[in-house]
């Protein structure tokens, strides 16, 4: 694939993904779509890690096939984001030929895993079963006290324009608890705290920037608003595995 590859191009496959409900397999072979967790092989579930330990052939990023690499025998494809449309159809080609196949997903497929999912849909003419896992967005409810039920969710890491997602943000902000995903290569923590504070949140809300988590060198800078928005437009302290907690008034 050639370098001026697009990541806005062409129609979403999120929402290919989420067209319509998952069917009722019965006893039909499928592939499996499994969230791996959010790195630390403990939080692996096991009925994900039997689908990669029992598949004759494993698609995904390259970082997140390296997390579970040692559970299994199969045929390991990697990719990124230049390559992922090739692996993919290899992946398609094994699963064509009567192999069985798992695609993973870092955390759980159901936070910000729907446009893989969606291509690996796309790619394989075989119906796909998801096998949900945790997420770095559940642990990180956990660590900053977050209880999902009082809390906007949002997903930035996706491909695409993010116009209506920081509106739920925005809108949310001071009256709802906020989990956001950044996204690496332009939103990230001090960003979102930035359009935050232009929205006319409180400065003074406290925020959590919970990077790594699970992982031994998990860390978690608390701050506030204000004092995070000064990261705004520059290059950020933060990792990309990271998760931005803002808490309600």
């Amino acid at each position: 694939m050639s370098d001026d590859y697009d990541l806005d191009s062409g129609p979403d496959p999120a929402a290919f993904a989420a067209s319509e409900p998952e069917p009722d397999f019965g006893t039909e072979a499928v592939v499996h779509a499994v969230g791996v967790g959010p790195g630390n092989p403990e939080f692996l579930t096991p009925r994900g890690e039997r689908a990669i330990r029992e598949a004759d052939v494993v698609v995904g990023f390259e970082t997140v096939v390296e997390f579970v690499a040692d559970r299994t025998d199969a045929d390991l494809l990697t990719c990124g984001y230049r390559d992922e449309g090739e692996t993919l159809a290899a992946f398609a080609e094994h699963v064509a030929a009567g192999e069985s196949g798992t695609a993973v997903l870092m955390g759980d497929p159901n936070h910000s895993g729907y446009q893989f999912l969606g291509k690996v849909e796309r790619a394989v003419e075989a119906p796909v079963r998801v096998v949900p896992g945790i997420s770095s967005l559940q642990v990180a409810a956990s660590r900053a006290r977050t209880p999902m039920e009082d809390t906007e969710f949002v997903t930035l890491h996706k491909s695409g324009d993010l116009t209506d997602d920081l509106a739920r943000l925005r809108d949310a902000v001071g009256e709802r608890h906020l989990l956001v995903l950044p996204r690496p290569f332009d939103l990230m923590p001090g960003d979102v705290a930035a359009d935050l504070l232009e929205a006319g949140a409180d400065p003074d809300l406290s925020a959590l920037v919970l990077e790594k988590l699970t992982h031994d060198d998990e860390a978690i800078t608390r701050t506030t608003l204000g004092d995070l928005a000064a990261h705004a437009g520059e290059e950020t302290p933060f990792s990309d595995l990271t998760v931005l907690a803002v808490r309600r008034e």
